[in-house]
Protein backbone atom coordinates (compact mmCIF):
# COMPACT_ATOMS: atom_id res chain seq x y z
CA UNK A 1 0.00 0.00 0.00
CA UNK A 2 1.29 3.48 -0.84
CA UNK A 3 2.76 5.55 1.96
CA UNK A 4 0.56 8.42 0.80
CA UNK A 5 -2.71 6.57 1.45
CA UNK A 6 -2.07 4.21 4.35
CA UNK A 7 -2.66 5.01 8.00
CA UNK A 8 0.99 5.80 8.80
CA UNK A 9 1.27 8.18 5.85
CA UNK A 10 -1.88 10.03 6.85
CA UNK A 11 -0.58 10.24 10.41
CA UNK A 12 2.75 11.78 9.32
CA UNK A 13 0.94 14.20 7.00
CA UNK A 14 -1.45 15.23 9.78
CA UNK A 15 1.38 15.82 12.24
CA UNK A 16 3.21 17.98 9.70
CA UNK A 17 0.15 20.06 8.82
CA UNK A 18 -0.67 20.65 12.50
CA UNK A 19 2.92 21.73 13.21
CA UNK A 20 3.07 24.06 10.18
CA UNK A 21 -0.29 25.66 10.97
CA UNK A 22 0.73 26.04 14.62
CA UNK A 23 3.90 27.92 13.63
CA UNK A 24 1.88 30.00 11.16
CA UNK A 25 -0.69 30.97 13.81
CA UNK A 26 2.00 31.78 16.40
CA UNK A 27 3.89 34.09 14.04
CA UNK A 28 0.59 35.68 12.97
CA UNK A 29 -0.28 36.62 16.55
CA UNK A 30 3.25 37.92 17.16
CA UNK A 31 3.21 40.07 14.01
CA UNK A 32 -0.22 41.49 14.86
CA UNK A 33 0.98 42.55 18.31
CA UNK A 34 4.22 44.08 17.02
CA UNK A 35 2.52 45.89 14.14
CA UNK A 36 -0.26 47.17 16.39
CA UNK A 37 2.25 48.59 18.87
CA UNK A 38 4.11 50.30 16.01
CA UNK A 39 0.87 51.75 14.60
CA UNK A 40 -0.14 53.01 18.05
CA UNK A 41 3.23 54.78 18.31
CA UNK A 42 2.77 56.41 14.88
CA UNK A 43 -0.81 57.55 15.58
CA UNK A 44 -0.29 58.62 19.18
CA UNK A 45 -0.41 62.30 18.17
CA UNK A 46 -3.54 61.98 16.01
CA UNK A 47 -6.74 62.82 17.86
CA UNK A 48 -8.92 61.35 15.10
CA UNK A 49 -7.26 57.90 15.21
CA UNK A 50 -9.43 55.45 17.14
CA UNK A 51 -8.07 52.26 18.69
CA UNK A 52 -10.40 50.12 16.56
CA UNK A 53 -9.25 51.77 13.30
CA UNK A 54 -5.60 51.33 14.26
CA UNK A 55 -6.19 47.67 15.18
CA UNK A 56 -8.01 46.99 11.89
CA UNK A 57 -5.22 48.61 9.89
CA UNK A 58 -2.61 46.45 11.61
CA UNK A 59 -4.72 43.32 11.26
CA UNK A 60 -5.18 43.87 7.52
CA UNK A 61 -1.43 44.51 6.99
CA UNK A 62 -0.23 41.32 8.66
CA UNK A 63 -1.52 38.65 6.20
CA UNK A 64 0.73 39.94 3.44
CA UNK A 65 3.71 40.18 5.78
CA UNK A 66 3.07 36.60 6.87
CA UNK A 67 2.81 35.45 3.26
CA UNK A 68 6.45 36.37 2.75
CA UNK A 69 7.37 34.27 5.80
CA UNK A 70 5.37 31.22 4.72
CA UNK A 71 8.44 29.23 3.56
CA UNK A 72 9.99 29.71 7.02
CA UNK A 73 6.73 28.60 8.66
CA UNK A 74 6.91 25.39 6.63
CA UNK A 75 10.62 24.94 7.43
CA UNK A 76 10.17 25.40 11.18
CA UNK A 77 6.94 23.39 11.18
CA UNK A 78 8.60 20.45 9.42
CA UNK A 79 11.60 20.56 11.76
CA UNK A 80 9.30 20.68 14.79
CA UNK A 81 7.28 17.75 13.45
CA UNK A 82 10.26 15.48 12.77
CA UNK A 83 12.06 16.36 16.01
CA UNK A 84 8.88 15.58 17.98
CA UNK A 85 8.51 12.24 16.16
CA UNK A 86 12.12 11.42 16.92
CA UNK A 87 11.89 12.42 20.59
CA UNK A 88 8.86 10.16 21.06
CA UNK A 89 10.70 7.31 19.29
CA UNK A 90 8.05 7.10 16.58
CA UNK A 91 10.70 7.40 13.90
CA UNK A 92 12.67 4.59 15.56
CA UNK A 93 9.65 2.30 15.41
CA UNK A 94 8.96 3.25 11.80
CA UNK A 95 12.59 2.62 10.88
CA UNK A 96 12.40 -0.79 12.54
CA UNK A 97 9.35 -1.55 10.40
CA UNK A 98 11.37 -0.84 7.25
CA UNK A 99 10.17 2.70 6.51
CA UNK A 100 12.89 4.79 4.83
CA UNK A 101 13.50 8.53 5.11
CA UNK A 102 12.02 9.03 1.65
CA UNK A 103 8.79 7.46 2.89
CA UNK A 104 8.90 9.67 6.00
CA UNK A 105 8.94 12.86 4.00
CA UNK A 106 6.61 11.86 1.12
CA UNK A 107 3.40 12.74 3.06
CA UNK A 108 4.87 16.06 4.18
CA UNK A 109 6.01 16.88 0.64
CA UNK A 110 2.54 16.23 -0.73
CA UNK A 111 0.97 18.28 2.07
CA UNK A 112 3.40 21.15 1.45
CA UNK A 113 2.48 21.22 -2.25
CA UNK A 114 -1.23 21.30 -1.38
CA UNK A 115 -0.66 24.08 1.15
CA UNK A 116 1.34 25.99 -1.46
CA UNK A 117 -1.45 25.68 -4.02
CA UNK A 118 -3.97 26.95 -1.47
CA UNK A 119 -1.61 29.79 -0.52
CA UNK A 120 -1.28 30.86 -4.17
CA UNK A 121 -4.88 30.49 -5.28
CA UNK A 122 -6.79 31.43 -2.11
CA UNK A 123 -4.59 33.04 0.54
CA UNK A 124 -2.77 35.41 -1.83
CA UNK A 125 -5.92 37.09 -3.24
CA UNK A 126 -7.24 37.58 0.31
CA UNK A 127 -3.95 39.03 1.60
CA UNK A 128 -3.61 41.31 -1.46
CA UNK A 129 -7.12 42.72 -0.99
CA UNK A 130 -6.59 43.21 2.74
CA UNK A 131 -3.26 44.95 2.09
CA UNK A 132 -4.90 47.34 -0.38
CA UNK A 133 -7.63 48.04 2.16
CA UNK A 134 -5.06 48.67 4.88
CA UNK A 135 -3.27 51.21 2.65
CA UNK A 136 -6.51 53.14 2.21
CA UNK A 137 -7.23 53.03 5.94
CA UNK A 138 -3.68 54.15 6.71
CA UNK A 139 -4.08 57.06 4.27
CA UNK A 140 -7.29 58.07 6.04
CA UNK A 141 -5.61 57.85 9.45
CA UNK A 142 -2.73 60.10 8.45
CA UNK A 143 -4.83 62.34 6.20
CA UNK A 144 -2.86 61.74 3.01
CA UNK A 145 -4.09 60.81 -0.44
CA UNK A 146 -2.85 57.50 -1.81
CA UNK A 147 -1.55 59.12 -4.95
CA UNK A 148 -0.10 62.23 -3.39
CA UNK A 149 3.17 63.76 -4.33
CA UNK A 150 2.66 63.98 -8.12
CA UNK A 151 3.57 67.40 -9.36
CA UNK A 152 1.06 69.39 -11.46
CA UNK A 153 2.37 69.69 -14.98
CA UNK A 154 2.31 72.83 -17.11
CA UNK A 155 3.96 74.40 -20.12
CA UNK A 156 5.35 71.46 -22.12
CA UNK A 157 3.03 69.59 -24.50
CA UNK A 158 3.49 66.55 -26.79
CA UNK A 159 0.98 64.97 -29.16
CA UNK A 160 1.78 61.30 -29.82
CA UNK A 161 -0.06 59.11 -32.35
CA UNK A 162 0.08 55.29 -32.46
CA UNK A 163 -2.02 52.33 -33.65
CA UNK A 164 -4.21 52.44 -30.52
CA UNK A 165 -5.13 56.10 -30.99
CA UNK A 166 -3.27 59.13 -29.76
CA UNK A 167 -2.13 60.70 -26.51
CA UNK A 168 -1.62 64.30 -25.41
CA UNK A 169 1.25 64.54 -22.94
CA UNK A 170 1.70 67.54 -20.65
CA UNK A 171 5.02 67.66 -18.76
CA UNK A 172 6.46 70.14 -16.30
CA UNK A 173 10.07 69.56 -17.35
CA UNK A 174 11.96 67.88 -20.17
CA UNK A 175 15.44 66.43 -19.68
CA UNK A 176 17.99 64.63 -21.87
CA UNK A 177 16.52 66.16 -25.05
CA UNK A 178 13.00 64.93 -24.33
CA UNK A 179 13.99 61.38 -23.35
CA UNK A 180 13.01 61.95 -19.70
CA UNK A 181 9.92 63.92 -18.65
CA UNK A 182 8.81 64.81 -15.14
CA UNK A 183 5.53 66.00 -13.66
CA UNK A 184 3.29 64.47 -16.32
CA UNK A 185 -0.39 64.42 -17.18
CA UNK A 186 -1.32 62.19 -20.13
CA UNK A 187 -4.72 62.25 -21.88
CA UNK A 188 -5.31 59.09 -23.96
CA UNK A 189 -7.84 58.84 -26.79
CA UNK A 190 -8.85 55.95 -29.05
CA UNK A 191 -8.73 55.95 -32.87
CA UNK A 192 -12.14 57.71 -33.01
CA UNK A 193 -10.86 60.49 -30.73
CA UNK A 194 -12.97 59.33 -27.79
CA UNK A 195 -11.42 59.87 -24.38
CA UNK A 196 -10.07 56.65 -22.77
CA UNK A 197 -8.17 57.62 -19.62
CA UNK A 198 -5.96 60.16 -17.89
CA UNK A 199 -2.60 59.24 -16.42
CA UNK A 200 -0.65 61.30 -13.88
CA UNK A 201 2.95 60.34 -13.24
CA UNK A 202 5.98 61.67 -11.46
CA UNK A 203 8.28 60.89 -14.38
CA UNK A 204 8.51 58.96 -17.65
CA UNK A 205 11.45 57.72 -19.70
CA UNK A 206 11.40 56.92 -23.41
CA UNK A 207 12.62 53.34 -23.95
CA UNK A 208 12.54 51.50 -27.31
CA UNK A 209 9.57 53.35 -28.71
CA UNK A 210 7.44 53.49 -25.56
CA UNK A 211 7.15 55.57 -22.42
CA UNK A 212 8.05 53.90 -19.12
CA UNK A 213 6.10 55.60 -16.32
CA UNK A 214 7.05 55.75 -12.64
CA UNK A 215 4.85 56.65 -9.64
CA UNK A 216 1.72 56.85 -11.78
CA UNK A 217 -2.03 56.86 -11.27
CA UNK A 218 -4.64 56.05 -13.95
CA UNK A 219 -8.10 57.64 -14.12
CA UNK A 220 -10.82 56.19 -16.38
CA UNK A 221 -14.53 56.82 -16.90
CA UNK A 222 -15.67 53.34 -15.91
CA UNK A 223 -13.70 52.66 -12.74
CA UNK A 224 -11.96 54.12 -9.69
CA UNK A 225 -8.43 55.55 -9.89
CA UNK A 226 -5.72 52.88 -10.11
CA UNK A 227 -2.27 53.46 -8.65
CA UNK A 228 0.60 51.85 -10.54
CA UNK A 229 4.31 51.28 -10.12
CA UNK A 230 5.19 52.92 -6.79
CA UNK A 231 1.77 52.59 -5.14
CA UNK A 232 0.25 49.43 -6.65
CA UNK A 233 3.10 47.18 -5.67
CA UNK A 234 3.18 43.66 -7.11
CA UNK A 235 2.26 42.25 -3.70
CA UNK A 236 -1.06 44.14 -3.68
CA UNK A 237 -2.21 42.53 -6.95
CA UNK A 238 -3.78 39.10 -6.47
CA UNK A 239 -2.60 36.02 -8.32
CA UNK A 240 -5.71 35.85 -10.51
CA UNK A 241 -5.43 39.51 -11.55
CA UNK A 242 -1.71 39.52 -12.33
CA UNK A 243 -1.89 38.26 -15.98
CA UNK A 244 -4.41 40.91 -17.06
CA UNK A 245 -2.60 43.53 -14.97
CA UNK A 246 0.66 42.75 -16.76
CA UNK A 247 -0.98 42.99 -20.19
CA UNK A 248 -2.66 46.27 -19.29
CA UNK A 249 0.56 47.75 -17.91
CA UNK A 250 2.53 46.74 -20.98
CA UNK A 251 0.02 48.36 -23.32
CA UNK A 252 0.20 51.56 -21.27
CA UNK A 253 4.00 51.64 -21.11
CA UNK A 254 4.39 50.80 -17.41
CA UNK A 255 7.22 48.71 -16.00
CA UNK A 256 6.15 45.07 -15.56
CA UNK A 257 9.30 43.34 -14.29
CA UNK A 258 8.12 43.31 -10.68
CA UNK A 259 4.68 41.99 -11.59
CA UNK A 260 6.08 39.22 -13.79
CA UNK A 261 8.41 38.20 -10.98
CA UNK A 262 5.53 38.13 -8.49
CA UNK A 263 3.47 35.96 -10.83
CA UNK A 264 6.22 33.38 -11.30
CA UNK A 265 7.02 33.40 -7.57
CA UNK A 266 3.42 32.52 -6.83
CA UNK A 267 3.53 29.75 -9.43
CA UNK A 268 6.71 28.39 -7.83
CA UNK A 269 5.45 28.71 -4.25
CA UNK A 270 4.12 25.12 -3.86
CA UNK A 271 7.48 23.73 -4.94
CA UNK A 272 9.37 26.17 -2.71
CA UNK A 273 7.41 24.90 0.29
CA UNK A 274 8.26 21.33 -0.74
CA UNK A 275 11.93 22.34 -0.96
CA UNK A 276 11.70 23.68 2.60
CA UNK A 277 10.40 20.28 3.74
CA UNK A 278 13.42 18.63 2.09
CA UNK A 279 15.78 21.01 3.91
CA UNK A 280 14.01 20.42 7.22
CA UNK A 281 14.15 16.63 6.80
CA UNK A 282 17.86 16.78 5.97
CA UNK A 283 18.68 18.33 9.36
CA UNK A 284 16.03 16.86 11.68
CA UNK A 285 15.76 13.12 11.01
CA UNK A 286 18.68 12.35 13.28
CA UNK A 287 17.69 10.35 16.35
CA UNK A 288 17.72 12.12 19.72
CA UNK A 289 20.02 9.56 21.29
CA UNK A 290 22.78 10.61 18.87
CA UNK A 291 22.78 14.14 20.31
CA UNK A 292 23.63 17.34 18.44
CA UNK A 293 20.01 18.57 18.30
CA UNK A 294 20.96 22.22 18.78
CA UNK A 295 23.42 22.02 15.91
CA UNK A 296 20.76 20.46 13.68
CA UNK A 297 18.25 23.20 14.45
CA UNK A 298 20.82 25.92 13.78
CA UNK A 299 21.78 24.23 10.53
CA UNK A 300 18.17 24.23 9.38
CA UNK A 301 17.64 27.87 10.29
CA UNK A 302 20.92 28.81 8.62
CA UNK A 303 19.98 26.97 5.42
CA UNK A 304 16.63 28.75 5.36
CA UNK A 305 18.32 32.13 5.87
CA UNK A 306 20.80 31.53 3.05
CA UNK A 307 17.95 30.53 0.77
CA UNK A 308 16.14 33.74 1.72
CA UNK A 309 19.26 35.79 0.87
CA UNK A 310 19.49 34.03 -2.48
CA UNK A 311 15.84 34.76 -3.24
CA UNK A 312 16.31 38.46 -2.38
CA UNK A 313 19.39 38.73 -4.62
CA UNK A 314 17.61 37.09 -7.56
CA UNK A 315 14.54 39.26 -6.92
CA UNK A 316 16.59 42.46 -7.06
CA UNK A 317 18.34 41.28 -10.23
CA UNK A 318 14.98 40.52 -11.85
CA UNK A 319 13.47 43.89 -10.91
CA UNK A 320 16.55 45.55 -12.40
CA UNK A 321 15.91 43.47 -15.55
CA UNK A 322 19.29 41.74 -15.19
CA UNK A 323 17.69 38.29 -14.76
CA UNK A 324 14.63 36.73 -16.31
CA UNK A 325 11.67 36.53 -13.88
CA UNK A 326 11.32 32.77 -14.44
CA UNK A 327 14.97 32.16 -13.53
CA UNK A 328 14.70 34.47 -10.52
CA UNK A 329 11.57 32.74 -9.18
CA UNK A 330 12.68 29.15 -9.73
CA UNK A 331 16.40 29.34 -8.87
CA UNK A 332 15.83 29.35 -5.06
CA UNK A 333 13.41 26.43 -5.49
CA UNK A 334 15.98 24.39 -7.40
CA UNK A 335 18.83 25.25 -5.03
CA UNK A 336 16.80 24.47 -1.90
CA UNK A 337 15.31 21.27 -3.28
CA UNK A 338 18.61 19.94 -4.62
CA UNK A 339 20.44 20.80 -1.40
CA UNK A 340 17.90 18.93 0.73
CA UNK A 341 17.75 16.02 -1.71
CA UNK A 342 21.54 15.58 -1.83
CA UNK A 343 21.83 15.86 1.97
CA UNK A 344 19.16 13.19 2.44
CA UNK A 345 20.73 11.02 -0.24
CA UNK A 346 24.08 11.23 1.54
CA UNK A 347 22.56 10.40 4.93
CA UNK A 348 20.46 7.49 3.69
CA UNK A 349 22.47 5.95 0.87
CA UNK A 350 25.90 7.57 1.14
Amino acid sequence: MSMMTNTLGRYFAGRFVVSALGVFASIFVLLVLVDYIEMVRKTSGLASASAIAVAETSLFRVPQLLEKMMPFCILIGAMTCYLALSRRLELVVARAAGVSAWQFIAPALASAVVLGILATTAYNPISANLRELSKRMEAELFGSAPGGGIQDASGFWINQVNSDGHAVINAARSEQQGVRLTGLTVFRFDTDYRFKERIEAREATLEEGRWLFKSARRYSLDGPPVDQDSFSTPETVSFWQLPSYIRSSESSGFATAGYRLQYHKLLAQPFLLAAMVMLAAAVSLRFFRFGGIQKMVLSGVGAGFLLYVLSKVTEDLSKAELMHPIASAWLPVCVGGLTGFLALLYQEDG
